[in-house]
């Protein structure tokens, strides 16, 4: 069962110290996600990035990625995560996180993560797709991303946005679902660097 588009489950989830901003390829977890962080003046972190080498040459040929592929990868995005946490920092991470399995990685009991799940149909991101260049994921692995979504259940508090609006219309709704209208403050501690 979802959760209408930019609402939460439970107004009384801590606040968040990092936030995870989930969908397939194409959906726009990149642009969202740095505006996110951009307005939070959080860090932003896109998990493509995270890929081992051989995760993006498997997908520049066109093959989908196992699960095996994928665990050390989410392994990375986890310790992203865990290390912002840790330094008493704030971040945004741009993550697929298609399957509940991989979300309670990332997520799993830290009450202090929360999921947005930018949600949209196949024949639209397909479109958006077309548009992009120098981008690792190839418009024929679309589909087997959404035979692979399951979509986030209101057990896992997601805030649930659908990706027509532009961008900022986005992140609006996004910040009025975490009772952060106006943004929020930088974190206490120097920004990340690695």
């Amino acid at each position: 069962m979802s959760i209408p588009a930019g609402t939460t489950n439970d107004a009384a989830l801590p606040d968040p110290a990092a936030i995870v901003v989930m969908g397939v390829s194409g959906s726009g977890k990149s642009t969202i996600g740095a505006l996110l962080a951009s307005r939070l003046r959080w860090e932003f972190e896109d998990a493509d990035w995270l890929h081992p080498a051989a995760n993006v040459e498997k997908m520049h040929n066109g093959i989908a990625l196992t699960d095996e592929d994928r665990w050390p990868w989410l392994n990375a995005v986890a310790a992203w995560i865990d290390r912002t946490r840790r330094l008493g920092a704030r971040g945004v991470i741009a993550c697929s996180a298609l399957k509940r399995r991989y979300r309670n990685i990332l997520i799993g009991d830290r009450a202090d993560v929360r999921l947005v799940y930018l949600k949209g149909d196949e024949e639209l991101i397909a479109r958006r797709i077309t548009t992009r260049h120098e981008h690792f994921m190839p418009k024929s692995l679309l589909h087997s991303q959404f035979e692979a979504l399951e979509e986030p259940d209101s057990d896992e508090n997601p805030i649930i946005v659908l990706i027509e609006p532009r961008p900022p219309e986005i992140v609006a709704q996004i910040l009025s679902a975490l009772n952060m209208v106006g943004g929020a403050q930088p974190p206490k501690e120097a920004p990340l660097t690695y």
